[in-house]
Formats: C-alpha cells, sequence, structure tokens
C-alpha cells in the first residue's frame, strides 16, 4: 500500500506561523513527505505573505483555508456568508499583490463561534440560537444560495474548492435530512474534495471506531488532532493524539481513503511527529478496533433512523391517519354487523 496523498492543516496566527516555519527542517519534512500545507487564513497580513512565498519556492503545494474574524462567526456559515464573500474578495486581492500560489481553497463551514461561545457562557443562549436557526428558513435560503455563488466563483476563478465538514453531514445524507445542519446554521455545498473531520483525540474512547466507520464512506478524511487550534471552550485541555494513536488513525484511515489531512502540522512539529512520518510503515498492521465500530455503528443507525423520521414526518402522519380511519372504519363495519 502506497502512501496516500498527505496535507497538514495548520492554524496558527501569523506571529506563531512565521516562528513555526522559521526551523528550516519542518518545510524539510514536509517536502521529504510530498505532503501539502492547507493554512487557516486567520489573517491577510504582509507577514504571514512572506512566509507562504517561502512555501511556493520551496514547491510546497498550498491550499487556502478562510477565515473569518472570530467577531464574523469565524467559520463560515448562515449567519456571516456575505462576510465570507466579502473575505474571499480580499484574499484574492492579497494573493494579487503578494503573487501568492494556491492549490485549493477550502471552505470550513462550521457552528458560528459566537453562538458557540455564548452558548459555553449561558446554555439558555443554544436554544434560542437552534429555534433561531431552523425556523429563519429565508435567512438560510439566501446564505445557501450566496455559498453556491461563492464556490463556483472560485471554481470559475480557477481554484478546485475544498469542504471540511462534521461527520454526521454524511449520516443527513444517507437519511435524506437536513434537521442538525438547520439547527447548527450549516450549509451543504459542492465542492471537488470533501473531507469530514475525523478527530479521534475529541471523541476517546470510540475515536478509532469513527474513523473507521466514517472513512468507509469518504474518498478524503481529516485526522487529529495532535494539538492547536483555535481555542473554544475546553478543547484544548483535551490531550492530543499520541503517536500510537495517530499511527493507528492513519492506517485505518489509509484502508478507505486515497487523501489523508492531519490537524495539525504545528502540534505534529511539537511532538516530534514529522521525522517519525518520514519513515511511517504504512503497511504495517493495525487492529481493526471491532468493539468501537460496533458501538459507532450503532449510533449511526439511530441518527440516521431520527434523521428520517424528521424528514418524512408528513408522510408518517398522513399514512398514520390513514391506517387510523382504516381501522376506524373496519371497527364500524364489524359493529353494524353484529
Amino acid at each position: 500500500m502506497n502512501a496516500p496523498n498527505l496535507t497538514f492543516f495548520s492554524e496558527l496566527d501569523q506571529t506563531a506561523f512565521a516562528r513555526l516555519f522559521a526551523d528550516p527542517a519542518v518545510i524539510e519534512h514536509v517536502r521529504g513527505l510530498d505532503a501539502g500545507v492547507c493554512v487557516g487564513l486567520r489573517d491577510l497580513s504582509t507577514e504571514r505573505a512572506a512566509v507562504l512565498r517561502r512555501l511556493n519556492e520551496a514547491g510546497v503545494p498550498l491550499t487556502a483555508w478562510l477565515l473569518l474574524p472570530e467577531d464574523q462567526g469565524y467559520w463560515f456559515n448562515i449567519n456571516n456568508a456575505p462576510e465570507a464573500a466579502a473575505r474571499y474578495a480580499a484574499f484574492r486581492r492579497w494573493t494579487a499583490v503578494h503573487a501568492l500560489r494556491w492549490r485549493a481553497v477550502g471552505l470550513d463551514i462550521e457552528f458560528d463561534m459566537r453562538d458557540l461561545q455564548a452558548a459555553l457562557a449561558d446554555r439558555r443562549h443554544l436554544l434560542r440560537v437552534l429555534l433561531r436557526n431552523l425556523l429563519d428558513i429565508q435567512r438560510r435560503r439566501r446564505a445557501i444560495a450566496a455559498y453556491h455563488a461563492l464556490a463556483e466563483r472560485i471554481r470559475t476563478d480557477g481554484y478546485p474548492t475544498e469542504g471540511y465538514i462534521l461527520p454526521f453531514v454524511l449520516d443527513e445524507r444517507c437519511a435524506g435530512a437536513m434537521l442538525l445542519s438547520h439547527l447548527l446554521g450549516l450549509a451543504d455545498l459542492p465542492v471537488d474534495c470533501e473531507i469530514p473531520m475525523l478527530y479521534s483525540s475529541f471523541l476517546r474512547p470510540y475515536g478509532a471506531g469513527v474513523v473507521w466507520s466514517y472513512g468507509r464512506d469518504a474518498h478524503a478524511v481529516a485526522v487529529g488532532s495532535t494539538g492547536g487550534g483555535v481555542s473554544v471552550g475546553r478543547a484544548d485541555r483535551i490531550a492530543p493524539l499520541s503517536w500510537e494513536e495517530l499511527a493507528r488513525d492513519l492506517r485505518l484511515a489509509r484502508r478507505w481513503c486515497d487523501t489523508i489531512a492531519i490537524f495539525s502540522l504545528e502540534g505534529c512539529v511539537r511532538e516530534g511527529y514529522l521525522e517519525r512520518l518520514r519513515s511511517f510503515d504504512w503497511n504495517a498492521p493495525v487492529d481493526i478496533p471491532v468493539r468501537e465500530v460496533t458501538q459507532v455503528e450503532r449510533l449511526r443507525a439511530l441518527l440516521r433512523g431520527i434523521l428520517w423520521i424528521s424528514a418524512h414526518v408528513p408522510q408518517i402522519a398522513l399514512a398514520t391517519a390513514g391506517m387510523v380511519a382504516v381501522l376506524a372504519g373496519a371497527q364500524r363495519r364489524r359493529e353494524r354487523s353484529r
């Protein structure tokens, strides 16, 4: 089994990003792995552009992972479609000014960070947000149309598109439902490469089962986390993947996918994983986590069942009413025949 197409996510501010690549060994290891870097564009600064030009010159394939300021929601969602379009326009100008080259543009559609932080501070806020997202149909339709237009504009500009998705989206599609996406304010977009984020460090003890179960339904996956990323709630207190856990997840994912992303590059550097990946044996045996997979599959089946019901409430109600009418009619006929 050959090594997959490998990409490292990096989600650092400009100062930390420059510090990461100040060590020439980092670029050397990334090049030695024939890997790309997906850069979370938390800013469009001259300092970041200088580092990116070095990566361009070194021949490292780069993906522009578009992000917004935290006070605009950070990740893209139905609340900030205009800001997302404006961010892409600013990104295009910045790219032209600094003569940067990109392999693709990534769209990360997740829950609005402003709402997430408010919900973590006061759980009552979460219910208000979920109801708002579910009931504001016009806003959702406008946002989805705007994101479709944005994705098409990106492709017209010559960039393939990537989408970073929460794994339950795959279950929604299987069930023909959109309940969770509507509640969370997400938009399901047609992209050239879709990458479910299967971060087993956040899903212990069933993380390996999630990687195996959802990886089977994907063409590309992201595994992690090895540490880093934006701080939300207590997420930064969760222990990053050990080398053994990362090696397990990579081998499990490789059984299904030719393209694997690792979150994050800075975590791999800090933990010393880049050097070990240079000699990584992708053909080494890996134990299928049968117990964990069984639990995950059961939960997924339950979730798909609930989602299917949510998408077919009118039909179920009509069928139930029809059945009740038939039974009532049969009962009346029996009573008349007595």
